[in-house]
């Protein structure tokens, strides 16, 4: 990183012109940083000079921001707080580190969640922190080493690894078929159709795949995560068009029942994705290495 100097500011400059901003006086900004209203005066004087601007207004002793210097200080707030973020995880990592991990709320709470105990008696020297995230992001811009991902493994300078196909059911509440005869697939369409935000074409490609046209006869209405079209689907609201491996347990106890009794696969699948300058590091090689021997073929669900 060959940035001139003049656009890396000191820490103790940017901290004062933040607390500055952010508590509204310069003793308030001194208190909190330890240091005398002089110190902090003389911390954003060298910021003004070293930026080549005005950043603060001196009106008998108060001093106030700018408004170009207000808007600078509140990205500069993201950034520190994201560096002391990064500072505690790296303080907080055992040897063999941590691994910062995004994931598909609805996958990993059913598939990876029930699996993550083996992993954790294999690795106890490995820290798995996760964040949810729906829909692909930039590494360089996110503050993760991996990310569960349905789709395509189309990630630009990305690495990948095959997980599990996705396998959709069409399934509903019992009481939604009261004194209704639901005997081949076009019959759904009698019935509402639940959406899911994230598979905006997949009702559609279902019918596609039964040789059924439909395209004109799908609204219904769209939920955004799993967990939402699944509560809703229980309680009578529709038919929603479910992973098999999200519904089974469902299945198996007769709170939902399946219209059509083979699972469809669909075109994207769920992959391991990570940056390929991350490809060796400790607990990612760890993980990937555990994890490919739970992709597909599938391996049952823990029960």
């Amino acid at each position: 990183m060959s940035t001139p100097r003049r656009f890396l500011p000191s820490i103790s400059s940017l901290r004062a012109l933040e607390a500055l901003d952010r508590l509204g006086s310069a003793s308030a900004a001194a208190e909190e940083l330890a240091l005398t209203q002089g110190a902090v005066s003389r911390q954003l004087q060298t910021l003004e000079k070293q930026l080549g601007m005005e950043l603060v207004q001196r009106d008998q002793k108060r001093l106030t921001l700018t408004s170009e210097a207000q808007d600078y200080a509140a990205e500069i707030r993201q950034a520190l707080n994201q560096i002391v973020q990064s500072t505690l995880r790296l303080q907080a990592a055992p040897l063999a580190g941590t691994l910062n991990l995004a994931i598909l709320p609805a996958f990993g709470m059913r598939w990876l969640m029930p699996r993550l105990p083996e992993f954790a008696r294999l690795h106890p020297d490995v820290t798995i922190n996760m964040s949810t995230r729906l829909e692909p992001f930039n590494f360089a811009t996110e503050p993760f080493d991996a990310a569960i991902h349905f789709g395509n493994a189309d990630w630009p300078g990305t690495r990948s690894l095959l997980l599990k196909h996705e396998q959709l059911l069409p399934v509903c509440a019992p009481g939604l078929l009261e004194g209704r005869s639901i005997s081949a697939p076009e019959d759904i369409l009698k019935l509402p159709l639940l959406h899911i935000q994230t598979r905006t074409t997949a009702w559609g490609d279902w019918f596609e795949r039964k040789g059924i046209s439909a395209k004109e006869d799908l609204s219904g209405t769209i939920y955004d995560q799993f967990a939402t079209i699944t509560q809703a689907a229980l309680h009578g609201l529709g038919v929603a068009l479910m992973p098999d491996y999200l519904v089974e347990q469902d299945l198996a106890t007769g709170r939902l029942v399946a219209l059509h009794g083979e699972a469809a696969e669909t075109e994207g699948a769920y992959y391991l994705v990570w940056p390929e300058r991350k490809s060796g590091a400790p607990a990612l090689v760890k993980f990937r290495e555990w994890l490919a021997g739970k992709a597909q073929p599938e391996d049952p669900l823990p029960r």
